[in-house]
């Protein structure tokens, strides 16, 4: 049952925007992507290339990073911060269940709660309405009054990308990169064209996540920090009635 809204000083009031077990699963999440994003670059810190196809040689990189013998991601980015793959690949597999599970949590209760439905899915209107959403974020002219109680369209659009296109990729890519699993599940090889094929559809996928999650952080700054804090770690979202129709 939804909570009521709290009326604060004056015309402003809290709406109850995010329930605990998403604000649960939005800190561990972030947890876990910053480890699996460190811990990654440690390991392709120890061969900074790849390839494509089950045909592909070591003599012909798809994307090289850097040259010569030196690292191209610094210490500072990388967990740990010295070269050292067992242990940058420890990290990066127990993280990456920690995530997969965290993830499973969140859809279950997204799916059961009828959330998916009733706040990430886009109706009608606001999908037809998606231009004039994307000028107004661009001029940083984000919701104000009641059209702040939800999220708009593209908040709910990359989140759905996020959950049901890019998150499901990370997972099956990385299994790929297993032999373990290959020998178990050999229709992954032929449905990304090989171990290689998968481990730069893996990088490429990170990266589009990375990518979201900066453009979040600059949208949380840009919308108000506090505001935005608030709500994700006590649940309550600050509005100003007054504008409202405006």
């Amino acid at each position: 049952m939804p909570r009521p809204d709290r009326v604060l000083t004056g015309e402003r009031i809290a709406v109850y925007r995010h329930p605990l077990a998403v604000r649960l699963t939005h800190w561990v999440n972030a947890l876990c992507l910053l480890v699996l994003i460190t811990s990654g670059l440690q390991i392709l810190n120890a061969h900074p290339a790849l390839y494509w196809g089950a045909g592909s040689t070591f003599d012909h990189p798809f994307i090289s990073f850097g040259s010569g013998d030196s690292a191209p991601f610094p210490g500072w980015i990388t967990l740990p911060s010295w070269q050292d793959l067992a242990s940058g690949r420890r990290w990066h597999f127990f993280f990456a269940w920690v995530f997969v599970l965290n993830g499973l949590a969140y859809l279950l209760y997204a799916f059961a709660s009828g959330r998916v439905r009733g706040v990430l899915w886009p109706t009608g209107t606001a999908v037809r309405g998606i231009g004039a959403s994307l000028r107004d974020h661009l001029r940083l002219n984000f919701p104000r009054g009641e059209a702040a109680r939800r999220y708009n369209v593209l908040q709910q659009l990359s989140y759905l990308l996020v959950l049901f296109g890019l998150l499901p990729l990370m997972l099956l890519t990385g299994l790929t990169m297993s032999p373990a699993v290959d020998a178990r599940v050999p229709a992954l090889l032929d449905l990304f064209g090989g171990r290689q094929s998968a481990r730069t559809l893996h990088f490429f996928t990170a990266s589009a996540l990375v990518l979201f999650f900066v453009i979040h952080l600059l949208a949380v700054l840009a919308a108000g920090p506090l505001n935005e804090m608030r709500s994700i770690v006590t649940g309550w979202f600050v509005i100003r009635t007054e504008r409202v129709g405006k």
